[in-house]
């Protein structure tokens, strides 16, 4: 029960977080202060005080929009074992289920930018969906991966059931999934060097494009749910990069929360070291992505 309410609890308070210290990380970088770590909290209280403007051209699916994505991460979330710990929700098959979950949400999302009738907002829904086909391979190889390693096909097993000990003896497979999923890590959060959360040139912009036209709550649940995407999708990543156990379900927990803080630290640098991909480059960095896990897979089989 304890272990149930602390995985609630993290799902909800703790991907705002992350944002902040990716934030406060690129600022150090750039020599400067910068805003303060719980600044997304802010940001989001904000947005939910004040109200919301829509266009008449648009439709229910504008408004649905950023509800459905919302709602879709949020049960995705419960599907993810954080800390060592199993999932509130887990039952056989349910990677399936995850996976296009998050699905979903990007069809809400996509759908509420062409309902605008916008060209500007439809561009940036084509590149958007364009990319996730790309994305899409990659994660579903690194999950047929961990569920032939783990002989089970139910998230809160595969995940659980990495090891320092799967390192020494799958340390090759180990390795290509990491780097595959933490590409994917960047692409599906909209992160450099895929995209700039922060630019506003019309001709590179992606995931940013599409939003756009919403404000008020609707705009904060959007900026919430893509903190949480965040947070699932690290979580999955920590689970393989940094399987430690201290044999303690408190000291999983605290581990589990270092290791997320470091993954944000580690996001941060790398937006602050490399500079964003030209747009033909990106779908070659994901292909390359595919092919990692691709061969990962196949190690794992032979």
């Amino acid at each position: 029960m304890i272990d149930t309410i602390i995985h609630f609890s993290l799902i909800l308070l703790m991907p705002p977080l992350l944002l902040g210290i990716i934030g406060k990380t690129k600022a150090a970088f750039a020599g400067r202060v910068g805003a303060p770590f719980l600044q997304p909290y802010y940001d989001l209280v904000k947005l939910l005080q004040k109200g919301s403007v829509f266009s008449e051209t648009t439709t229910w699916v504008f408004r649905a929009g950023p509800v459905v994505t919302l709602a879709a991460t949020l049960v995705a979330a419960t599907l993810v074992p954080l800390g060592n710990h199993s999932a509130p929700i887990s039952f056989t098959g349910d990677m399936i289920l995850f996976a296009y979950l998050f699905g979903l949400s990007r069809f809400f999302t996509t759908a509420a930018a062409l309902d605008t009738g916008s060209s500007f907002e439809g561009m940036g829904a084509a590149r958007e969906v364009t990319f996730s086909c790309l994305v899409e391979p990659t994660l579903f190889f690194a999950l047929i991966s961990l569920a032939r390693m783990s002989k089970s096909l139910t998230l809160s097993t595969m995940l659980t059931y990495t090891s320092p000990g799967i390192w020494i003896t799958a340390g090759a497979s180990m390795l290509l999934l990491v780097g595959a999923l933490f590409i994917t890590l960047l692409a599906e959060n909209c992160r450099i060097p895929f995209d700039d959360p922060n630019t506003h040139l019309e001709l590179t912009m992606i995931h940013e494009v599409m939003v756009l036209d919403h404000s008020g709550p609707a705009f904060g649940y959007i900026l919430y749910g893509a903190a949480m995407k965040l947070f699932v999708l690290g979580a999955i990543f920590m689970n393989i990069a940094l399987p430690a156990r201290t044999g303690s379900s408190l000291g999983d927990w605290g581990v589990f929360v270092v290791g997320m803080i470091l993954l944000a630290v580690l996001i941060g640098v790398v937006e602050s070291i490399m500079a964003r991909l030209r747009l033909i480059r990106i779908p070659q960095l994901l292909i390359a992505a595919t092919i990692l896990s691709a061969f990962a897979m196949l190690l794992i089989l032979r």
